[in-house]
């Protein structure tokens, strides 16, 4: 559900406003109502250096996931300080490696040519000896050189030959040879040299890794202190200055659950305020808040959207149908066992609440799988229903369903979910607007529901065909009377048939391509069990064809991790993905959903447990 909010006008003299600010963020209870939206330059520093912290705390998280906690601990004054280091650091860190990989380069130029000394070279130059430093591929090296020219082989690397040629007065020509620079260092000398600037990284990343392990939290606390930072200039920026800078107006939205200990505040303060409920049209903060079971799908809808505060939130509406559908769209008793056995698991292993959370959805929708999974006789690909099995487990085959089965399943939740979202859209319209302005729901509830019900009445004989006839007419009536006569009660007859005649269209149309969608469910759920069936037959087939016995289990069980590996991943995918689509596409349509919503932040200190990477 939405927590109801509370207007608040806070009128305060000049002198107490850095008082009243200090305590507004200690309370953090008051989301301030924007005013101005674009930000000030001040404050757009600031946006840059707290997504620079930001992106040096997710640095220093993959350091701290890929190295062993150093012994040293590294000392800083405070957070600026340790920033500054860390960027001093990156930027040593970073030359070093460029410098390494130019050494590197350098070194395989010289390492062809072996050990020699620029010093003697130069000696035999000023004797009037030029050396000539050649390279040429090996197959067009002539041994001729060797007798015509003062030639001497060095090395053959990588189908290139180096050699050297001594000459004193004209230079001779070596058909298809290149002349190189012979390096200013050997490539003895330039490794001792990579080993020094390798000792130099070392040290750099000890460093890093040290600061990664036993810093991060003041770097943490330097980010939540910036942030605040950012919250106290907006604040301000968007505080009014009334009697010439004497009275500052700032408004803003409370939850009523936390409103009791503001006004006490205020109270005892002296500060002149107004409280108001919100007014339509007015872009209030949303705040939900629902049960534990349906706490863990508020990050779905907020995929979406958020609601708007004056309509209904639909989170503990759609979450049992997001169950059920992820349990068909997996449909296999093994794949659901093995997503709760992962969920408990990881909900012990990891600390923020959040991720708990989700972890916990994991094992509900899991366990959805295990339910749907034995519903369509599947496990592990297996095909319960054709398969003979263990006395105790034949018992439920009396719940296991076939194809055909299955498939009628999956439309009938589509209309159920559709209807429940229609119900619930009518009940949205009469309070927000009132009774008279949802007849056309109402109307088409009537001509759904109680034509759609007779009828299966009818099918099943519960009814007689005479009650039949007169519940089609009554239902039939009051329905196309709500949905072409009524449906705007300000208008004109005429034009409202005319309405009611497009509003029909979009229906019939519209709600059949919805339905449909539904199809879906079981179209995922079957596939999935197939491409189980097929790996399984696959790795059968293919380890009884080798013929030996120790390597035929192998090739089969690395058919099935392998094969149903990449089938749990595809399932899972689809059956997070497809619901969602049903979810938001059909149901938040037929439950008129809107949304805009603006989520509630209120203006607070940072917690310690906050996660800002």
């Amino acid at each position: 559900m939405i927590v109801p909010m509370t207007k608040y006008s806070f009128l305060v003299y000049h002198a107490d406003y850095p008082n009243f600010i200090a305590e507004l963020k200690k309370i953090g209870a008051v989301h301030v109502q924007p005013k101005e939206n674009e930000p000030s330059p001040e404050m757009q520093e600031l946006y840059r250096r707290i997504s620079d912290v930001g992106a040096t705390l997710r640095n220093l998280d993959t350091i701290k996931r890929n190295s062993e906690p150093p012994t040293a601990v590294p000392q800083f004054a405070d957070g600026e300080a340790l920033l500054a280091r860390i960027r001093e650091a990156e930027a040593s860190l970073d030359k070093t490696r460029q410098h390494i990989s130019a050494l590197e380069k350098d070194e395989r130029l010289a390492a062809p040519w072996g050990e020699y000394s620029h010093s003697l070279l130069h000696q035999l130059e000023d004797e009037g000896l030029t050396f000539r430093f050649m390279t040429v591929p090996v197959r067009k090296y002539c041994n001729e050189w060797e007798t015509e020219y003062c030639v001497r082989k060095v090395c053959d690397v990588g189908g290139v030959c180096y050699f050297v040629a001594v000459e004193r007065n004209e230079a001779a020509v070596f058909a298809n040879a290149d002349e190189v620079r012979l390096p200013a260092k050997t490539a003895a000398q330039l490794r001792n040299e990579i080993m020094e600037h390798r000792e130099s990284e070392k040290a750099l990343q000890t460093e890093l890794n040290a600061i990664a392990h036993h810093k991060s939290g003041m770097l943490t606390a330097f980010h939540h202190q910036l942030s605040e930072e950012l919250e106290e200039m907006n604040v301000v920026r968007q505080t009014t200055h009334e009697a010439e800078g004497k009275m500052m107006l700032v408004e803003g939205w409370a939850p009523d659950t936390h409103t009791s200990e503001l006004n006490a505040y205020l109270e005892s303060a002296g500060i002149v305020y107004i409280a108001q409920a919100p007014v339509a049209g007015e872009k209030t903060p949303v705040l939900l808040k629902n049960n534990r079971f349906a706490r863990m799908f508020e990050f779905i809808g907020e995929l979406y959207d958020l609601p708007n505060y004056h309509e209904r939130d639909l989170t503990p509406f759609f979450a049992p149908f997001y169950v059920i559908f992820f349990g068909l769209c997996l449909g296999d008793a093994g794949y659901g066992l093995l997503f709760v056995l992962l969920g408990l698991f990881a909900r012990q292993k990891v600390k923020e609440p959040v991720m708990k959370s989700a972890m916990s959805l994991i094992s509900v929708l899991g366990g959805a799988a295990i339910v749907m999974g034995i519903v369509s006789g599947t496990f592990f690909g297996i095909p319960l229903l054709e398969s003979a099995l263990p006395l105790w487990i034949s018992k439920f085959k009396a719940v296991m369903l076939d194809s055909n089965k299955l498939f009628y399943n999956a439309l009938i939740l589509g209309v159920v979910q559709i209807l429940f979202g229609m119900m619930l859209k009518f009940a949205g319209e009469i309070k927000r607007s009132g009774f008279l302005s949802s007849l056309s729901t109402l109307g088409w509830l009537l001509l759904l529901i109680g034509c759609g019900g007779t009828y299966t009445l009818q099918a099943f004989n519960y009814i007689t065909p005479e009650i039949s006839r007169w519940s089609f007419i009554i239902f039939g009536s009051l329905g196309g009377a709500c949905i072409f006569l009524l449906n705007n009660l300000r208008r004109n007859p005429l034009i409202n048939a005319g309405a009611g005649l497009w509003d029909a269209y979009n229906m019939a149309t519209g709600l059949l391509g919805d339905v449909l969608s539904y199809i879906r469910l079981f179209a995922l759920g079957l596939s999935g069990g197939v491409m189980g069936l097929v790996f399984n037959d696959l790795a059968l087939s293919m380890g009884s064809s080798t013929g030996i016995p120790v390597v035929s289990h192998m090739v089969t069980l690395f058919i099935l991790l392998f094969g149903h590996g990449i089938n749990i991943f595809i399932a899972a995918l689809g059956s997070f993905v497809h619901p969602m689509r049903l979810t938001f596409v059909e149901f938040y349509k037929n439950a008129g959903f809107e949304g805009g919503g603006k989520k509630y932040k209120p203006f607070a200190k940072y917690k310690k447990e906050t996660k800002v990477f």
